[in-house]
């Protein structure tokens, strides 16, 4: 839904590059975070990418995501687990949002803790403004119902929650956690993970702060926005900082012109 070029080029390079070229190495090392290590994970060095040319009115750019990590380009990991919303114990399954609505789903490593709260209860009071874009918000820890449950019944001037407009998600079992690859293994928390799932169950974007940082509910809505306006005009690219209003540009050399001489 981008750029455009020939569908046949890279295959060629790729290969021609790998025997020319020194072994990379498979291992991505992350930083230490501020309670602890995250072990290094495997990732794939190369990921297929399509590139085809068409007319201006049909373009396309397709990049497929390795399958064992749940990266942008590939189907969200579905589940199904125990919840609190509204101080009940509900059932949330993620397929069952396919085809109805887009899906914020952010991991938090504990609670009771500190960061936390201050997410938690900022997509909270915004709620409504992602109900208006037909998005659903979801919560995930690995903590028990039960934690969850008090925690909300927990005043906010106490470091609780208070009610939420959300579920909050139990993952006790970390296979959720564990399936998005944002579980710390030798710390049995989640770090700061943030998925945006289209309509289609598709992974859109992500981002994984350390445990430390919390997270814009801002930049979330903004980048939430611009994926519904290019998946709506597949013709349009959005440019950096782009909000709902501002100009698009076409993913062309020529057409680009027109937004880059209007700045």
């Amino acid at each position: 839904m981008a750029c455009s070029a020939t569908s046949t080029t890279f295959v060629s390079s790729i290969a021609a590059a790998k025997s020319m070229a020194t072994p990379l190495s498979k291992t991505l090392t992350l930083p230490n975070s501020f309670s602890g290590t995250r072990k290094s994970i495997q990732s794939p060095v190369l990921r297929s990418i399509s590139l085809i040319r068409g007319s201006h009115s049909a373009k396309s750019f397709v990049v497929k995501a390795s399958s064992e990590l749940p990266l942008v380009g590939n189907v969200a990991p579905d589940f199904e687990a125990e919840a609190v919303f509204d101080q009940e114990f509900i059932k949330v399954k993620l397929s069952e949002y396919i085809g109805k609505k887009y899906v914020v789903l952010f991991f938090y490593p504990l609670d009771f803790t500190f960061v936390c709260p201050t997410e938690i209860t900022a997509f909270s009071d915004r709620y409504e403004e992602f109900k208006q874009i037909n998005t659903e918000v979801l919560g995930v820890s690995v903590d028990s119902v039960f934690s969850h449950l008090a925690w909300v019944q927990t005043d906010r001037k106490s470091g609780g929650l208070g009610d939420l407009k959300y579920p909050l998600i139990s993952d006790v079992t970390k296979s959720i956690s564990k399936s998005y690859g944002v579980l710390i293994p030798d710390q049995g928390v989640a770090l700061r993970g943030l998925f945006i799932i289209d309509k289609e169950g598709v992974i859109q974007h992500s981002t994984i702060n350390n445990l430390a940082i919390g997270r814009s509910v801002d930049e979330t809505k903004r980048t939430l926005q611009a994926f519904q306006f290019v998946q709506e005009n597949p013709d349009e690219v959005c440019p950096a900082g782009w909000k709902p209003g501002d100009k698009s540009m076409k993913p062309d050399p020529r057409l680009s012109k027109d937004y880059f001489a209007a700045l």
